[in-house]
């Protein structure tokens, strides 16, 4: 893959001093949508790091995975939830247990590795599943018995058991994109940064670590095309930065943060929309119930005590976003509209005496982000008030997304995060990342609840919803008696893009770049 120096810098663009990634990061001037219509350049939250849709970290990293590995499906663009065929002609449920599908004729791999099968469809699917793999999305595929290859194109997907989340946040998401099999194998370790086989809408045609992506047109792709001929891709972590390029004229589309959405709907930039969608996500404080000095549950809920919630989320998100009671947004079983903790400094103050504890001093990592920096800052000056001294150590993307993986061993010192997950639309793709064979992986709290892994496994087969509504709540009310968890806020997403385009986004204001079109 080739990497080129960039050219000249315009005057206008700012990235070279206020970029995500410091003064080493410099941003090209964009061939402008206005000129010739063929490049859509937009603003993601980070760089990429894994492009193996079984070890994925971020939500940017599912966006071109999506793009360069063909998917089953896709989500559907809009204000309601659907999915789109991308690699299948057709795609049924037959029964609980049984999905028939057949793949489009005439889908190639790059590379000379030749046309997509149902083999290949076989060998990636149950790579995910594969328990010795370790994939920390083997739980998108919990219900698989096996994938059943019927001729070159067609197979049955065969399910253990009924699953309710397959077409909401298992075939939808790269759990299904198509990988070669002969490629997969000849390499021999998971795909990082230079993807093999290559099999989408797009190819990814350039990546400048921490400055830039290309993603271009596959001309082997014989079915519907993206919007754009490329896709530049910028990493901007604070979502600051990225509106003052949007303003500058740097980018066609950006995530902002939620505390500027109030200004810029009041004054949008001349040619822009600004959009505000409801939001999945979650926001919270985690502790480390292995870290001491919070192995002693006293300690871990006199924190949640000292936390005024209302006044974190006020300060990050300048009254834009409201306080959240869970992992599970409004509209979703198993929302709540409470937690089972309040905001009680003096309790906090008696549970801190009563263990002793004096003196404390511990850590809070955080994301290299404005808002994150202003909600940690609330936390800090919370806990300060009833003794304990918190340093607040912010990261980059790339160092914070692996704080509390068993593969370093910053994990043995991580004490508080805060923290922000993306979210599908079912609730066990919330409490999956909890659960025992999460910890170490994306469960840094390091919660382990036999009672709540087992609440989660009755979810998945639940399709009656008060029933839904009633597990879900309880698991969440576990998460609360745990004393690992500060549950903040939901926030709200918002966007802005150029009147020139129209964007592809999900209900929840998540991208699908093969789905942005020019308007």
């Amino acid at each position: 893959m080739k990497n080129v120096l960039l050219g000249d810098v315009s005057r206008r663009s700012f990235f070279a001093a206020l970029g995500a990634f410091g003064a080493a990061t410099m941003v090209a001037p964009r061939a402008a949508l206005s000129q010739d219509g063929k490049v859509l350049t937009l603003r993601s939250y980070s760089d990429l790091q894994v492009l193996d849709p079984a070890f994925r970290l971020s939500l940017p990293e599912d966006d071109i995975i999506r793009s360069i590995f063909a998917p089953m499906v896709i989500p559907q663009a809009g204000d309601t939830w659907g999915w789109k065929p991308i690699a299948v002609d057709s795609i049924e449920q037959l029964d609980d247990v049984t999905v028939a599908f057949k793949l489009k004729d005439n889908i190639g791999f790059t590379d000379g590795y030749g046309q997509m099968t149902a083999e290949d469809v076989k060998f990636s699917i149950e790579r995910i599943a594969d328990p010795a793999m370790e994939s920390p999305y083997a739980g998108d595929w919990d219900a698989l018995k096996e994938v059943e290859v019927k001729d070159t194109l067609s197979g049955l997907i065969h399910l253990k058991n009924k699953f309710v989340p397959l077409w909401s946040t298992t075939l939808p998401t790269p759990a299904s994109c198509i990988l070669s099999k002969k490629a997969v194998e000849e390499l021999g370790e998971k795909i990082t940064t230079n993807p093999v086989a290559q099999s989408g809408q797009y190819l990814l045609a350039e990546w400048q670590p921490k400055q830039k992506t290309i993603l271009r047109r596959n001309p082997g792709w014989a079915h519907e095309q993206g919007g754009f001929e490329e896709i530049h891709i910028i990493p901007i972590e604070d979502p600051a930065t990225a509106e003052r390029g949007f303003e500058a004229g740097d980018l066609d589309y950006t995530w902002t943060s939620v505390s500027s959405l109030p200004r810029l709907k009041q004054n949008p930039p001349a040619g822009s929309v600004v959009l505000e969608k409801p939001s999945l996500a979650y926001v919270w404080l985690g502790i480390n119930q292995d870290a001491e000095p919070f192995t002693n549950i006293n300690i871990r809920r006199a924190v949640q005590h000292a936390i005024d919630r209302q006044t974190v989320v006020d300060a990050a998100y300048y009254g834009a976003a409201a306080v959240g009671n869970g992992i599970l947004a409004p509209g979703l079983p198993g929302s709540r509209d409470s937690v089972t903790y309040d905001y009680d400094p003096d309790r906090a103050r008696e549970l801190l005496a009563q263990e002793g504890a004096t003196d404390l001093n511990v850590t809070l990592d955080i994301l290299n982000q404005s808002e994150r920096l202003a909600a940690a800052q609330v936390i800090q000056a919370n806990l300060a008030d009833v003794g304990i001294n918190c340093e607040i150590k912010q990261n980059d993307s790339g160092t914070f997304w692996t704080l509390g993986s068993k593969d370093g061993d910053y994990y043995l010192k991580l004490q508080l995060v805060l923290s922000r997950f993306s979210m599908q639309p079912d609730p066990s793709w919330a409490t999956v990342w909890f659960t025992p064979e999460q910890v170490g992986v994306w469960n840094w709290e390091r919660f382990d609840n036999a009672e709540y892994k087992a609440l989660h496994d009755q979810g998945l087969v639940e399709s009656d919803l008060a029933k839904r509504d009633e597990i879900y709540k309880k698991m969440q009310g576990l998460m609360d008696e745990s004393g690992c968890y500060v549950f903040l806020t939901h926030e709200v997403v918002g966007a802005i893009h150029r009147d020139t385009i129209k964007p592809g986004l999900k209900p929840n204001g998540e991208s699908l770049f093969s789905e942005f079109m020019p308007a």
